[in-house]
């Protein structure tokens, strides 16, 4: 091998090596296991770091584990975060967050976005995954919409499963799987790629049913 051949290698490599080290950090990842299969999301912190912190924390408090998928509207979502099998609700000890739905981030088939009351800043720790896309849900420049702040990376064919349960009113509830179907856990999958923000005091508001409408 010629000492110039060798030397091109050589700086080749190099460059490689410092393209790696400048690559853009590795979103959070979590894997969500339910009693369909697991489903794995990654979170957008850039795009929408307050929600991200706040579904993290939910996540490394065990906020989700145990929990329901309470609402269930095929072609149109399936959202969780509020309530046990008997629809016994579980109060988030964090407080409300700001609604980051003017991130640019769409409701697109797959994406997880905040569950709110009609306040635009009253999202909590419910969340649902858009089962097709809902531009409907989207903020435009008249309105804020839902906060859309990762997707699902792998186990849609599990989210497609979830949304086609048979669903029934349950006590006040509507689109309540007949058959509860249970987060068994849910766990940050790659810790190191997510950085937390500081604290604020927690002012947990009493929980309310969080919920996007569908489009009649």
């Amino acid at each position: 091998m010629s000492r110039s051949f060798y030397s091109l290698i050589v700086g080749l490599a190099a460059m490689v090596a410092l393209s790696i080290s400048h690559a853009a950090p590795a979103n959070p990842q979590v894997l969500i296991k339910t009693e369909k299969g697991d489903i794995l999301v990654e979170l957008y912190a850039s795009e929408a770091p307050v929600t991200v912190d706040n579904f993290v924390k939910h996540v490394n408090s065990y906020h989700y584990d145990g929990l329901i998928f309470h609402r269930v509207i095929n072609k149109f979502m399936i959202q969780t975060g509020g309530f046990t099998f008997d629809l016994s609700p579980r109060q988030s000890e964090r407080p409300t967050i700001v609604n980051e739905g003017r991130n640019g981030l769409k409701n697109k088939r797959g994406t997880l976005a905040m569950a709110r009351t009609n306040h635009p800043d009253s999202a909590q720790a419910q969340f649902f995954i858009n089962h097709k896309s809902n531009t409907f849900l989207d903020s435009s420049d008249k309105k804020l919409g839902y906060a859309v702040f990762g997707r699902v990376i792998d186990g849609m064919k599990v989210v497609d499963a979830i949304a086609e349960v048979e669903t029934a009113t349950k006590q006040m509830y509507q689109d309540v799987p007949v058959e509860a179907i249970r987060i068994l856990s849910a766990r940050l999958f790659n810790p190191e790629a997510w950085t937390p923000l500081p604290e604020v005091q927690p002012k947990a508001k009493k929980l309310s049913f969080e919920r996007p409408v569908p489009i009649k």
